[in-house]
């Protein structure tokens, strides 16, 4: 029986979901970080459960021709790009296979095509936001990523797959909060004043947020730091100042406060312009995400009479993409910020054919239903939980022809699909969409069919 510290020769037959080398070794299946199929390797053994293990690599006896040699192993050790190891046409294949396994495994389809994966042609320094934690590493001020599964702060630079100004706007903040003596969030003393610096950048306008995440209201010195980087970046429209004063994982608090400029930037997106506020949800990898919902838009082959739903509306990116090519568009959104900002970006785009409100999806369809709209597509987005069985339910007694679900965790999308099959729609094409190269998430877009 292996244990702990053990060195065993081992072949890596697999990855899993997340992108871990899968080896097998009396019975049990073991997981490796950094290891990829074929490749023989001198494992050792750091964990071992009744069933699983857990080991790291000692040695690469063999490697894959598809091994990435040139990345930098902090971005594997820091979970930023936890598939940056495997060559990058092999990462869209592992992508696909996930999303068929899923079908297959949780919804028992097997006779459905699901579609090669959409890539990128350049697949690093696409992500249009950072979010990056500020904390003293050997008494100095530094910004980088929490090495995985711990809360060790492992300096980082350069993100590799965040826009390369982003990076740079992060390096000059860093710098300005140790000339200024700006002290870092210490989680265990729960101490210290700076917390996170978060970064957006418009993709294709170029506007560019900076929100300072802090523990407490007063930021000593805050007017000199906020002239010396816009100095360096007059791209610059919005400086903002968020308060978490929790102890808590979660990034943001509830008290906003704009510092300098507007408390938004603008981007476009299908040929439309978006205000993005902080807090906001809009996809990080414009290029793709562009592409995400032309193959949702293209899937419901819209006519111009059509009456389209929007659930999980958010800032009305996909409803207002939508609206040029139906009559009517609803849409809900459960956050009222959000839809705030659907109805003020419905108006920049001079918009009238599309409706949001606040309410839950499944509210919103039953008064919709009472008032006589009945949608000939629905449109979903939910987050990575997927739907609830109400949602479900009351999406199929509005009998829509069609039902357009964009997916960002193909396991829960396969057990919706399941119910939805059951109640009587049919599977008819899925895409695969990569908007997160060099990671193991994967986003999709199915088609189901009123029977």
């Amino acid at each position: 029986m292996l244990k702990k510290n053990d060195i065993v020769e081992v072949e890596i037959v697999d990855l899993t979901h997340e992108g871990a080398g899968v080896a097998k070794v009396d019975g049990l299946a073991f997981f490796v970080e950094n290891a990829l199929p074929t490749e023989k390797i001198l494992m050792r053994v750091l964990k071992v459960n009744k069933k699983i293990g857990f080991g790291k690599v000692e040695e690469y006896l063999t490697q894959s021709p598809h091994r990435n040699q040139d990345l930098d192993l902090a971005y594997l050790r820091s979970g930023i790009a936890d598939l940056g190891h495997l060559a990058y046409p092999e990462q869209l294949k592992f992508k696909t296979k996930q999303v068929k396994d899923s079908l297959y495994k949780i919804a028992g389809i097997m006779d459905i095509e699901v579609a090669d994966t959409l890539g990128m042609e350049n697949p690093v320094q696409y992500r249009n936001k950072a979010q990056v934690p500020v904390r003293r590493v050997n008494g100095q001020v530094e910004t980088g990523f929490f090495r995985k599964n711990s809360h060790d702060l492992m300096p980082l630079e350069d993100f590799y797959i965040q826009d390369p100004v982003i990076d740079q706007v992060i390096v000059a903040l860093r710098d300005l909060l140790r000339r200024y003596d700006l002290k870092p969030y210490d989680e265990k003393e729960q101490s210290g004043l700076i917390r996170n610096l978060v970064v957006r950048r418009g993709h294709h306008s170029g506007e560019i947020m900076v929100i300072l995440v802090t523990t407490r209201p007063k930021i000593f010195r805050v007017e000199q730091l906020i002239e010396q980087v816009i100095k360096q970046f007059p791209e610059i429209v919005s400086v903002m100042q968020n308060i978490n004063d929790q102890n808590t994982n979660a990034i943001f608090g509830k008290e906003w406060r704009v510092l300098y400029g507007q408390d938004y930037i603008t981007d476009q997106m299908l040929g439309n312009s978006f205000q993005i506020s902080g807090p906001a949800f809009y996809q990080v990898n414009t290029e793709m995400a562009e592409k995400l919902y032309q193959t949702a838009i293209d899937f419901a082959e819209l006519s111009e009479e059509d009456v389209v739903i929007d659930a999980y509306s958010g800032i009305g990116t996909i409803g207002l993409s939508v609206a040029k090519h139906v009559k009517d568009v609803y849409g809900v959104e459960v956050i009222p910020e959000a839809v705030e900002n659907s109805q003020k970006n419905a108006s920049i785009n001079g918009i009238t054919n599309a409706h949001y409100v606040a309410d839950s999806a499944e509210n919103a369809m039953t008064k919709w239903s009472k008032n006589g709209i009945k949608p000939d597509v629905i449109i979903v987005d939910p987050p990575r939980k997927g739907l609830t069985e109400s949602f479900i339910k009351a999406s199929v007694a509005m009998q829509p022809e069609k039902i357009t679900y964009v997916s960002c965790n193909p396991a829960t999308m396969a057990r919706d699909i399941k119910l939805y099959q059951e109640l009587g729609y049919e599977l008819k094409k899925v895409q695969p969409v990569d908007l997160f190269p060099q990671t193991h998430h994967v986003e999709a877009v199915s088609l189901l069919v009123k029977e």
